[in-house]
């Protein structure tokens, strides 16, 4: 209160002090100045302060302006007596002018002042609609409430009380708190409140005509209709997280469901070949009339590679279930492009058998961050994809690219090509080629398990196919900081 009465003081006096200055200034260079135009540059000065200072120091300068203009320009000069009766009314239409012009300028200053205050809480209402909108999960929209009320009103502090969780979310910005049983009151009464005293703020949150909670703002003053607006705006977005989380739930839901399906159809599918095979070659082997000896050995040796493929499913369906759950540590180091080839290249050297495998890497290439055996496994799954799906006489490709921050290898074959349908779905699990399932056995989910280690590395996977011209199947590593570290 006292800045302000000083600050009144102040302006006070620089009032007067125009009207001394109008009054020299006419006196010392003007002596013969006509009344009229005295009258006229006392009404502009008296306009002019009542536009930027108010009304209250517009009526001091008004009456300072009447008392000034009679005792200097209406005769007799350098008294306070008026003779003549038409200066008795020159001198009261001066006055009602003056104050009546002082009220219009005052009021048209307080509408534009508000309509400014209006504009700029509109420009906040959009900015903050704008925040709440980039919010879709509900504990994390809680959370930034708070934070998002004092960047886009630019207010101290801000909290957000919910009445059914009991529970009060709290900006973190500035050290003022706003009273817990504030937020309370103001949620039970369902009505906003301003304690201009303290610079505080009060609204309830609303969801149609129902409050669900309340918040608070301290050192933004905001007006009745805007503290409506922004409940009723943190009722929207509240109840438009929730919507969109139990959404994302129930689609998250229907996808598990068509997952478990389809896994169930294919696991079952892949049991049943093996689990057929070996039961057919067990009735065999107890029937009443035994095969010979040489068929005896082959129907064994069919149990052995069914019973192994059996094996080789679940490891890789473990495995999957590992990578994906997060189960699997990897331990990162440095390791050279070229010895992750020939380690792969080494193992594969049975199954690749005298096929020819070109090699088309970088003397310059950067060592890569990568947990070696399981790096080598993915290069070991594209290569045994590229040795079965293509001829014996046809080569496989291995090469490599720096593109800066990661590192690209590839693996092409030239066999018979992957549809562009299914170019989707190769890396989905126990997915296999619609043409090759007959010809060549698998689980399909080598491509599955490279996907899941490449994505644990930081990279990706990806195939580019032709049909009849081949595959080349190509997978990121991300280089590793100090490519000259030695491994």
């Amino acid at each position: 209160m006292i800045p302000f009465v000083r600050l009144r003081t102040i302006r006070s006096l620089l009032a007067l002090l125009i009207v001394v200055g109008i009054t020299v200034f006419f006196r010392e260079t003007l002596p013969r100045v006509n009344q009229t135009t005295v009258a006229l540059s006392f009404l502009l000065a008296i306009l002019a302060v009542s536009a930027v200072w108010g009304m209250a120091v517009s009526v001091l300068m008004s009456v300072a302006a009447m008392l000034a203009f009679n005792y200097f320009f209406l005769p007799p000069v350098g008294t306070f007596n008026v003779t003549d009766p038409q200066n008795w009314v020159a001198l009261f239409a001066f006055l009602l002018t003056s104050i009546t012009g002082s009220q219009l300028s005052s009021r048209i200053r307080r509408e534009a002042d508000a309509a400014n205050r209006r504009r700029r809480e509109i420009e906040h209402l959009y900015s903050f609609s704008q925040k709440l909108l980039g919010e879709g999960n509900v504990i994390q929209l809680m959370n930034a409430i708070p934070n998002h009320i004092v960047d886009s009103f630019e207010s101290g502090a801000a909290s957000l009380y919910l009445a059914e969780k009991q529970k009060f979310y709290r900006s973190g910005y500035g050290t003022l708190q706003l009273e817990e049983e504030q937020l309370r009151l103001a949620y039970e009464r369902e009505e906003p409140y301003v304690d201009g005293s303290r610079g505080f703020c009060y609204g309830p949150v609303r969801i149609g005509m129902k409050a669900i909670g309340s918040f608070g703002i301290s050192g933004a003053p905001l007006s009745r209709q805007t503290l409506e607006a922004v409940g009723t705006l943190l009722g929207i977005a509240i109840e438009r997280a929730r919507a969109v989380e139990q959404l994302s739930r129930t689609e998250a839901d229907r996808q598990g469901e068509r997952l478990k399906s389809a896994l169930l159809d294919s696991i079952t599918h892949n049991f049943r070949t093996p689990l057929t095979s070996i039961k057919a070659s067990v009735t065999t082997l107890l029937s009443s009339r035994p095969p010979e000896a040489h068929q005896q050995q082959v129907l064994l040796e069919i149990m052995d590679e069914e019973c192994d493929r059996l094996n080789k499913l679940v490891e890789d369906a473990s495995e999957m279930s590992k990578l994906e759950a997060g189960e699997i540590e990897l331990e990162f180091r440095p390791v050279s492009v070229q010895t992750l080839v020939e380690t792969a290249l080494a193992f594969c050297k049975t199954s690749l058998g005298s096929r020819e495998v070109r090699l088309q890497l970088p003397p310059d290439l950067p060592s890569v961050r990568a947990d070696l055996p399981r790096a080598k496994e993915v290069l070991v799954h594209l290569l045994e994809n590229a040795n079965l799906y293509s001829g014996k006489d046809k080569p496989i490709v291995v090469s490599a690219e720096n593109n800066g921050t990661m590192v690209s290898l590839s693996v092409a074959d030239q066999g018979p090509g992957i549809d562009t349908m299914e170019q989707g779905l190769i890396f989905d699990k126990f997915y296999r080629g619609k043409d090759q399932r007959a010809l060549i056995q698998g689980t399909g989910m080598g491509l599955p398990i490279s996907k899941a280690i490449v994505e644990a590395h930081g990279g990706a996977i990806g195939v580019t196919s032709q049909m009849n011209h081949g595959s080349v199947f190509t997978f990121t590593l991300p280089a590793a900081r100090d490519s000259g570290e030695r491994l």
